[in-house]
């Protein structure tokens, strides 16, 4: 295999590793929903969409071209999860959940 193809595979992999991890832990550790909100869907989107990424480039590499699994999976991930925490916080700011003091900003009215 290429050496450069080698480097740009584990450095997508390092990469999305580390959006994944930093959207675990925010999902663990912010304070209410909607800061929680965004640790699945902003930085975990990114690390998945890296790892497949890696995934296209080590087969197409391999000389298997680029398998569609790994193009469907980034279609459906990039368009379903904004799409999911859109409604996910709809559905909380109509039902009311409460956001801590620490969080800034008050985009609906009550």
């Amino acid at each position: 295999m290429n050496p450069i193809a080698e480097y740009a595979i584990a450095l997508l992999l390092l990469v999305g590793g580390f959006f994944t991890l930093v959207g675990a832990i925010g999902l663990a550790r912010l304070p209410d929903f909607y800061t929680r909100l965004h640790g699945p869907t902003k930085a975990t989107t990114v690390g998945v969409g890296a790892i497949v990424l890696s995934s296209v480039i080590y087969f197409s590499s391999k000389g298997q071209g680029v398998g569609v699994a790994e193009v469907l999976i980034t279609v459906f991930l990039f368009l379903t999860a904004p799409v999911s925490a859109n409604i996910l916080a709809k559905a909380a700011m109509h039902i009311g959940v409460p956001t801590t003091d620490s969080t800034r900003g008050n985009t609906w009215d009550q």
